[in-house]
This record gives C-alpha cells, structure tokens and sequence, in this order.
C-alpha cells in the first residue's frame, strides 16, 4: 500500500464530520470546505449550518441535535436510534451503503478523551470493512494500515505506530528503531529521515504523521 500526504490542495470525494472539536487548522477546514460531500454526525451539524454551510446528510440518533436544525433539515436526516455503535460508525456505514468508500474523517477528536480514543481506534473496523479511510486532525493525520506500506513524507516529520496486532514490525527510514510494540505509548514520536519511509509488518497498526 501507499500512502500520500494530505495538503491543503486535496479534494475529498466525500468528508464525515465529527461532533469533536470543530476543525481550526488550515488542511482540516480546507478539506471540509471544498468536499463534494458531507455528511455531519449528529450534533455536528448545529455548529456546521451555524457557520453558514449546509452537509448532504446528516446521520445519527440526533440526541444532539438542535431542535431546529432537527425540523429545518428533516429531508437529510438518516436516524439510526440503535445504541451498539457509535455516530461516526453509523455515518461510516451510511456511506458503505452509498458507495463511498473513500473516507476523511475530520472533527473526531477534542472534548471527551474517551471519544477521541474510540472514534480512532475505530479506523481498523472501517479498513476491515473494505473503507479507504483517514482521520485529519488540526496536527496530522492518522491512517489505518494492514500489512507492508510506503509513506510520503519529509524530513524530519514526526510519525506514531500504534500497534495493534503485529508481531513483527519494522521501519525503513526513520530515525528510531521498530517492533512489534505492545503498548501504545512505545510507538510514538519517531522520524522520518526523508521523503519516504516504509514499514514492513504482518498485523494491523495506525499511523500518525504530524504536519
């Protein structure tokens, strides 16, 4: 697999976004403003049409969703009252029975840690369900990744391997040395020593590549 960088020239077919913090950095915002499609989680769609713009749907229990908004945009409303998975999830499937498979994610994190950890951790389902899918955050980029992979990359960016079910991991082009980490926290902040870096690997892990 291959992994370009995401700038902020990048059009996305189609943008889900979160009811985390609402995007402030440059690529995130841009890639939610120019988006052929966008399908808002939930709550997310108050603060979303309060800043002027209007997603193509809207998905969720709408337990957060403003009462108004509710009314207003009944037409895009795709009600899911089931309890076992979460907004983000519910607004991946919309898009799976759509045919979307190609995914960026934006708004996932901020406010609840627990939410934030969830809605990342959740990327491996959505890659084990055939999705391409990537979460931009206002300080990177996180990717879900099975197997060996090529990065894109620069000089000195700082990149995290959160491993999940590898048993052997290794890096090509990175300052730091790789394995088949069992926590979390040993992954992170590495570098990358060039334009490219690989990892070669025979599990699912995430990759983080900061800005």
């Amino acid at each position: 697999m291959e992994f370009p960088l995401i700038n902020k020239t990048y059009i996305a077919d189609t943008v889900i976004l979160g009811n985390g913090d609402f995007p402030n950095a440059e690529i995130p915002l841009h890639l939610l403003k120019s988006a052929q499609f966008v399908v808002c989680c939930d709550g997310a769609a108050n603060e979303y049409i309060d800043k002027g713009y209007i997603p193509n749907v809207i998905v969720g229990d709408c337990d957060s969703l403003a009462t108004e908004i509710k009314e207003k945009y009944a037409h895009i409303l795709h009600i899911e009252h089931e309890q076992e998975d979460n907004d983000q999830t519910k607004a991946i499937r919309f898009c799976d029975s759509q045919n979307r498979k190609n995914i960026l994610i934006v708004g996932a994190t901020g406010k609840r840690e627990d939410h934030t950890l969830g809605n990342i951790s959740l990327l491996i389902n959505y890659m084990q369900m055939g999705m391409n899918v990537t979460t931009v955050t206002d300080y990177g980029i996180f990717v879900p990744v099975h197997g060996d992979a090529d990065f894109e990359s620069f000089n000195g960016q700082q990149v995290s391997i959160f491993n999940f079910t590898c048993k052997s991991l290794k890096e090509e082009n990175m300052v730091y040395p790789t394995r088949a980490f069992d926590n979390w926290w040993q992954g992170t902040l590495n570098e990358s020593k060039g334009d490219t870096f690989s990892i070669k690997a025979d599990g699912y892990y995430l990759v983080f590549r900061a800005y």
